[in-house]
């Protein structure tokens, strides 16, 4: 069966491989592309228990027997399957081959981001410990071109406000200017004494 997509999606080839240090912005640019594929659902809920056909009659003295029928909810087990398959091979495809390992054992794309969930996803020290001393880690060198150097300082800056940290416009001027290599000592004085 052929689909035909008619909704721009995410490039999936872009994204980093989960590896434990990147998972929210891991999870949730894959949540975004199953959101656009209406298969997120698969994430988030159990499986529907089969239910067979049945009819009962129930009579009562005076009118004729009344059947109730209960449907088979089959179409909704296949396309529950087929979309856990899809958001599964995406999961583990998106995966260091550490975590795929791992994870690849799991038949149940629930299970998966629960545990991945569980294991990255908590807003813990250890996070905000990491993105700060990468801030704090930052020095400017010499051989650089200096913007480069400064979007780079920008950036793991954007990271501690990410994981809920202030940050003052001026402080953050003043470490940086800290940040600039021995070498550019005139520049740094410079711009101290304005």
């Amino acid at each position: 069966m052929l689909y035909v997509l008619s909704k721009t999606l995410p490039d999936l080839t872009k994204l980093e491989k989960q590896d434990g240090h990147n998972y929210k912005r891991w999870s949730q640019k894959l949540l975004m592309f199953f959101e656009q594929l209406e298969i997120d659902y698969v994430l988030f809920c159990d499986p529907p228990a089969p239910v067979k056909e049945a009819a009962a009659a129930t009579s009562v003295e005076v009118t004729p027997p009344v059947i109730s029928v209960v449907k088979s909810n089959e179409e909704d087990i296949k396309k529950f399957d087929k979309d856990n398959k899809l958001v599964r091979c995406q999961l583990l495809n998106n995966m260091t081959d550490t975590l795929f390992d791992l994870f690849m054992v799991h038949t149940s794309s629930k299970l998966i981001w629960e545990s991945l969930e569980a294991k990255y996803g908590a807003d813990d020290a250890g996070k905000k410990k990491y993105v700060v001393g990468k801030w704090l880690q930052f020095q400017m060198v010499d051989g650089k071109p200096i913007m480069d150097q400064v979007h780079v300082h920008e950036n793991l800056c954007a990271d501690v406000v990410n994981e809920g940290m202030k940050l003052d416009d001026v402080f953050v001027a003043n470490v940086l200017q800290e940040k600039f290599p021995p070498s550019w000592s005139d520049y740094r004085n410079h711009l101290k004494h304005k």
